[in-house]
């Protein structure tokens, strides 16, 4: 059964916005990635701008192919099949506002090598933060496994409460959210459980700050990045496997 957090809707303060942190997408020339290139394509581009690996609002969206809505299902991650990716596939980074000119300096029209695969990135633009208030992340490490348990068999319920803790921290309150499924990430040689994290009813000043900070560790792999989602009533509960 899939666990969640629920509560009605209640009136919140204007917030106070500012935008100290964007997306900086890049154009890029490749054919193909593995589904699996995570820790490939953060090895690459820490090498030239390793200082995304030291501020903790960075962080390094994975890639994501247009399709996946019209039936096409992405690969698992440990699948021989490739993500083929098209002239209108970005690569999106989270850097602080003052760190761009820095982030573009060490990317712009470079070649990288992702495990085999020659990733050309070309001119980049910055993107805004969202200010919808319905968040998704496709991946959240769990950071905290309960002591003598493998964080692959942490239940959704155990996630939950741990994300709840952790948005509090971020003086984030849950008043919806649906946990997806686990999801593997490959890390060091192995694989790195994480979990979809979908949140709704936040307020303005709390979906900047989460997009911001993010949520949990390994940002350069693209865990703990919250990207706007169209409403949780599109989406309905995702059945976990804990």
């Amino acid at each position: 059964m899939t666990h969640s957090y629920w509560q009605e809707d209640q009136t919140e303060p204007a917030p106070s916005i500012r935008d100290e942190v964007v997306d900086v997408l890049f154009s890029l020339k490749c054919r193909a990635l593995p589904v699996d290139h995570a820790e490939a394509l953060a090895h690459a581009l820490l090498g030239a701008a390793p200082w995304i690996g030291e501020e903790d609002c960075c962080g390094i969206h994975s890639v994501h192919v247009a399709g996946s809505q019209n039936g096409w299902q992405r690969p698992e991650a440990d699948a021989d099949q490739p993500l083929i990716l098209s002239r209108r596939t970005k690569l999106g980074i989270r850097v602080p506002k003052k760190r761009v000119a820095d982030l573009r300096a060490a990317l712009e029209h470079r070649d990288f090598d992702i495990a085999g695969h020659v990733l050309h990135l070309e001119s980049a633009k910055e993107r805004l933060l969202s200010r919808e208030t319905t968040l998704f992340s496709r991946y959240v490490c769990h950071p905290q496994p309960k002591p003598g348990r493998d964080s692959t068999h942490d239940s959704e319920s155990d996630f939950l409460d741990w994300a709840a803790a952790a948005l509090a921290e971020l003086d984030i309150k849950i008043r919806k959210a649906l946990c997806g499924k686990s999801v593997k990430v490959r890390y060091s040689g192995g694989w790195l459980p994480t979990r979809g994290l979908m949140l709704a009813d936040l307020g303005l000043e709390e979906s900047l700050r989460l997009q911001q900070q993010g949520l949990g560790p390994h940002r350069e792999l693209g865990c703990g990045l919250f990207i706007p989602h169209k409403g949780i009533e599109a989406v309905g509960p995702t059945k976990g496997s804990g």
